[in-house]
């Protein structure tokens, strides 16, 4: 089984970059498939553009324009490239940058599909800091990436038994449900939870309000959507429910740091 070294990936590398300890990829996917391998170090992948499958020995991933993977250095996996353009964005870290700020991946095994809303937001701003690059953007990606994994070390912990499933099940509605229009007490009713209990709760489980986390999951999906052309922006901004053109470009600034037009040009 071949094993990648750093910075190698199967297809076309547009961008390479070293920050104190990360290495970063841009890479279009040129292979229909790729054997089984695995890589040196451990690893992100974020779907930029496109879709590819990938399998490990646990689990399939159907991944679209949104999608993030994470892979620990000995997970072994292959990929299946459907037609298409595909554009993957990579961050493999080094031990020396976990030991820098004294953090572990031991918890973190074999590889891991990410859907937490807020991860995925933090991955597109590194994804815009790295164009960026300027004196002040290892203090950026370091900073974004640690909080990265410290939140996808939460969402592991919202998953334990203690727990209620409640929890679950309102995150499943949230993201399944997330263009419609969703109330306290229709929830309530939903989960059999007071509606009291359930507006106390949400930010111990989700870190913040009902209406923080919905707009950003709309926010999330809107920059899938944006990848493709013929989207306009009112036509991406009423797909995700937002109530107008400019609440929607007010509501990606404040997430992303750029306008949807200005994230648009990095894709090009």
């Amino acid at each position: 089984m071949e094993q990648l070294k750093t910075g190698q990936f199967f297809g076309q590398t547009s961008r390479h970059m070293q920050l104190g300890g990360l290495t970063i990829t841009d890479t279009e996917y040129t292979h229909e498939k790729v054997d089984w391998h695995f890589h040196e170090k451990p690893y992100f992948t974020f779907v930029l553009q496109g879709k590819v499958l990938e399998g490990n020995k646990k689990e399939i991933y159907q991944c679209s324009a949104g999608s993030l993977l994470f892979h620990n250095w000995d997970d072994s996996h292959y990929n299946i490239k459907p037609p298409g353009f595909t554009r993957g964005f990579h961050i493999e870290i080094e031990q020396n940058w976990l030991d820098r700020f004294d953090f572990s991946l031991d918890d973190l095994k074999g590889s891991l599909s990410v859907e937490n809303p807020e991860v995925k937001l933090l991955f597109y701003k590194l994804f815009t800091e790295s164009y960026i690059n300027d004196n002040y953007s290892n203090l950026s990606v370091d900073s974004l990436l640690l909080n990265s994994l410290k939140n996808i070390k939460k969402t592991d912990l919202l998953n334990c038994n203690s727990v209620p499933k409640w929890v679950q099940t309102l995150k499943e509605i949230l993201h399944e449900n997330f263009s419609e229009e969703l109330s306290l007490t229709s929830l309530s009713k939903i989960l059999d939870v007071h509606p009291v209990h359930l507006s106390r709760c949400f930010p111990k489980y989700f870190g913040c309000t009902f209406g923080e986390y919905i707009r950003k999951i709309r926010i999330e999906k809107s920059l899938a959507l944006l990848n493709d052309k013929n989207n306009s922006l009112v036509e991406v901004s009423c797909v995700t429910n937002f109530s107008d053109q400019s609440h929607y470009i007010r509501c990606f600034k404040e997430q992303i740091g750029l306008t949807p037009s200005n994230y648009r040009k990095l894709l090009i």
